[in-house]
């Protein structure tokens, strides 16, 4: 393999990594995809497997190996003991944080990345977003405006195929929807509320899971948990579709197992050359060969490849003479929200009960025509929920024991309305990863060091997530309201961007509008690396429609000669 020399190597087989071998294999060039993670057989899908079919009704069992040995991954949600080598091992693939600063960092272990297991809530950014350092005087605003994006946000929709519901809104924009999914009866009563009310939207979500077959995939039939797998690939992920298309130009190649440690450099040139890769299961080392090379591998995972390829002429990294790369860390604020009980639904039958989805409420603070700030903070959030009627689960809270105690139960549902907030965390060149200087994984590759905290601007935004929260299940008629006040830390949302942001100056930014390095021509960097704010909604659609954008400028420059 030394010897070949690709048009293209792809890091990563991800949301965007799936997009990029797609858009060049299609475009004529032949592609060499590299993936850290295992190969994924279908057979591993386990969508179907009900509680009591798992040891501990689905818990995670401390006694099992894989579980002891990602005490970070298992923070996440989607991390169950039924699919938990679906994530990386934290032990052989460790990261450090200091100790007041937690940072938790969730990442794939197999081709296709977190596509697999990702939420697939799909939201357009609007010019709020692009230009929101405008409106407000905070950090920069990104060199590229709604209207640029909007033809790849297009074509990304109509592909993954996104079910949804036209609104009509500036902050929300429409898109490219499938039919949307039901709203259960308690939603309603939330919507109606908050309409007469408060004079808020709500909309279902817009989720890349299909509500009719389309481009040869079934619809969804609400079977149970998505992050498992799905045998009828109703929802998106790239295994299924992206690369897919890209293996059936004849022109891919696939790699699992292949840790990629740096970018090589021609010493004639000084241009990408390819990337050194190590073997995970043998431990050896390889070097792959191109003429253009780029990073899919997830914001800090790309980032750490990058930080690993500094030489004699970059120090502080490839390409990073404005000391940009790696700084301004970005998530999501995060578990914060409210949860109630809603009496009117009380004794209702369970509706839509694995519809996977849920509804969404668009950010309505801090949008006044003048530069606003509210409460303490700038910027805005969102709100994702919706409502969960147990069937018996709330059998503890009836007296009773045995026949009276079942009787009790027996028919006697209870409806909760729950929303979490969103939130916007501002870009801070504080907040960065850097490469820890002693700690290195198990393939002896230095790792990063990841330090994130929340600003009081992202206190106190949580805070007054919480208070809306509450006062929009009051609204719908809640009672015994709990409310989440505490964020979880940064990264556990699973939304971190930055750290190799896009502008026209190279000075301040790492990356050009297009993901193009500004040092190295023929280098990209095609995830979430490039984000210059996070706003408020789910990141992936707008990853992967900047991916597309961005390969349609490398495919233009490869043919003018322009990347040699």
């Amino acid at each position: 393999m030394a010897d070949k020399v690709y048009d293209a190597i792809v890091v990563g087989s991800g949301a965007t990594g799936g997009w990029a071998a797609k858009e060049l294999t299609e475009a004529g060039m032949e592609v060499l995809m590299l993936e850290a993670g295992r190969p994924l057989d279908r057979s591993e899908f386990s969508e179907h497997v009900l509680p009591w079919e798992q040891p501990l009704r689905g818990r995670h069992d401390p006694r099992d190996e894989k579980i002891r040995r990602r005490p970070t991954q298992v923070r996440c949600y989607a991390c169950e003991q039924v699919n938990s080598d679906y994530f990386i091992d934290d032990v052989d693939n460790p990261y450090t944080t200091p100790e007041d600063k937690p940072f938790d960092w969730i990442q794939g272990n197999l081709v296709g990345g977190r596509s697999v297991m990702w939420g697939r809530q799909s939201y357009r950014m609007s010019d709020w977003d692009f230009a929101a350092a405008s409106r407000d005087g905070f950090g920069d605003d990104w060199p590229i405006r709604y209207a640029d994006l909007a033809p790849y946000y297009d074509e990304v929709e109509e592909y993954i195929g996104v079910s949804g519901r036209r609104e009509g809104l500036e902050i929300l924009p429409d898109g490219q929807f499938l039919p949307p999914m039901a709203y259960s009866c308690g939603e309603v009563v939330l919507k109606k509320a908050l309409a007469e009310k408060l004079s808020r939207p709500m909309t279902i979500g817009r989720a890349a899971v299909l509500t009719r077959r389309h481009r040869g995939r079934s619809a969804c039939h609400y079977c149970g948990p998505c992050h498992r797998g799905c045998a009828t690939d109703s929802y998106f992920s790239s295994p299924t579709t992206t690369r897919r298309d890209a293996e059936a130009t004849g022109r891919f190649a696939l790699i699992s197992h292949a840790l990629v440690r740096h970018v090589t450099t021609s010493k004639d040139t000084g241009l990408a050359d390819g990337v050194w890769w190590i073997d995970k299961q043998t431990g050896e080392s390889s070097e792959a060969k191109a003429k253009v090379v780029v990073l899919c591998a997830s914001t800090l995972a790309s980032t750490r490849i990058l930080l690993n390829s500094r030489d004699e002429l970059w120090p502080d990294g490839l390409g990073n003479s404005s000391d940009v790369l790696g700084r301004y860390v970005m998530d999501h604020v995060y578990s914060v929200g409210a949860r109630g009980h809603l009496p009117l639904r009380d004794g209702a039958k369970a509706e839509l009960a694995t519809r996977p989805n849920g509804v969404y409420i668009p950010r309505f603070q801090n949008l006044g025509t003048a530069a606003s700030k509210k409460n303490g903070y700038l910027r805005g959030y969102g709100y994702q929920g919706g409502e969960n009627v147990t069937i018996w689960e709330h059998a503890y809270t009836h007296p009773g024991f045995g026949a009276e105690l079942k009787n009790a139960v027996k028919g006697s549902s209870v409806a909760y309305l729950g929303v979490g907030g969103f939130g916007e965390m501002l870009p801070r060149k504080e907040n960065r990863a850097t490469l820890d200087p002693e700690k290195r994984d198990a393939w002896d590759v230095p790792v990063l060091r990841v330090s994130v905290e929340h600003s009081d601007n992202e206190r106190a935004m949580a805070k007054d997530i919480v208070e809306e929260a509450v006062a929009m299940l009051e609204a719908a008629g809640c009672e015994d309201i709990t409310r989440d006040e505490t964020p979880g830390p940064p990264g556990l949302c699973i939304h971190e961007v930055g750290t190799a942001r896009m502008g026209d100056d190279p000075k301040t930014s790492y990356l050009n509008r297009f993901n193009q390095s500004h040092e190295i021509k023929n280098l990209y960097v095609m995830d979430g690396s490039c984000y210059v704010t996070v706003g408020c909604v789910n990141p992936t659609l707008t990853m992967m429609a900047l991916a597309v954008r961005a390969c349609e400028h490398l495919v233009g420059e490869y043919r003018r000669g322009n990347l040699a």
